[in-house]
């Protein structure tokens, strides 16, 4: 009698030691298409810190390179119009592939000093109690079985930084050590939302765009929240889905969008991690720029911007 478990795939992980595991089957097997990534002068990278802005860059930065030809909305994954080198071999992607549009793109959530240098750099900071929880709303479900592991034990996992990502605060301080460069964009994701018309504009000034009232009232439209939700099946890591669902048994069905509905509320952050948060803050980042907490150092970044 056959048994019915033999070849069945594990699906969604309980733990994240089965996460690990997981991940390591996504990357199993031959990738005969993928090629990585090779710098080319002018190549711009939108390396937001996990779940702080980066599919809200990208979304920017295409529509407005495509912009004169009245944008482009005809794609199945954000990722493949400005891919992701740290998830390019799982998925089997050819980093080296023409895009549809110049300059060139690129998705990351890397700090400065392990990116390419020469190129342009496009970064939205985000509060740590904010992409905790949004980080944990966007993998529990998809990546996780629900509730199978509990916000107080997400905090590891949180630290991680997504693919090829580094520790959150590794992150924010490499980029706010840059940001009066000329060839990095940084500005929190609290105000480019809100000041959008002015987060626009300093986004084509950095790849060169020319701006006009046609191409703002364009990419304004495009980069709110209720557009990309609408067409979120566009940012919802579509190709990393395909994978998830061939080799480990996740429905592609799963909800991977990474524009949810509302934003993420860092009251909903359990104490014992907000307390461990607030003691790395200390450690880390009160020596580096004498900033108590993040809205201090926000403050500092969008009065500059």
């Amino acid at each position: 009698m056959t048994d019915p478990l033999v070849g069945k795939l594990p699906g969604r992980a309980r733990s994240l030691e089965e996460y690990a595991a997981m991940m390591g089957s996504a990357h199993s097997g031959e990738h005969p298409n993928h090629r990585p990534y090779e710098p080319q002068d002018g190549d711009v990278f939108i390396t937001s810190w996990a779940k702080s802005g980066t599919t809200f860059l990208q979304q920017m930065f295409h529509q407005l390179r495509t912009a004169h030809r009245g944008g482009d909305m005809d794609f199945d994954d954000i990722s493949r119009m400005t891919p992701w080198d740290d998830v390019a071999l799982m998925v089997d992607f050819d980093m080296t592939a023409p895009q549809v549009a110049s300059p060139r793109g690129f998705k990351s959530h890397r700090e400065y000093e392990r990116l390419p240098t020469g190129m342009r750099y496009a970064v939205t900071l985000r509060d740590p109690k904010e992409t905790f929880i949004s980080f944990y709303r966007f993998i529990n479900g998809w990546h996780l079985e629900p509730g199978s592991v509990e916000l107080e034990e997400f905090l590891p996992f949180w630290m991680g930084g997504g693919p090829g990502g580094c520790d959150y605060f590794t992150h924010l301080l490499s980029w706010y050590d840059r940001r009066k460069e000329p060839d990095s964009l940084v500005m929190t994701y609290r105000w480019a939302v809100k000041n959008r018309s002015a987060a626009i504009a300093r986004m084509a000034a950095l790849i060169g765009v020319e701006m006009t009232p046609e191409i703002e009232a364009l990419v304004l439209e495009r980069t709110t929240r209720e557009f990309m939700h609408d067409h979120k099946d566009k940012f919802d890591d579509a190709m990393v889905c395909k994978v998830l669902d061939e080799k480990c048994g996740i429905p592609a069905t799963s909800d991977s969008s990474k524009v949810q509905s509302e934003g993420s509320d860092a009251k909903e952050v359990p104490q014992s991690v907000a307390d461990a948060i607030d003691a790395m803050w200390a450690e880390r980042v009160v020596p580096v720029t004498g900033h108590a907490d993040f809205a201090a150092l926000a403050e500092t970044v969008d009065a500059e911007a």
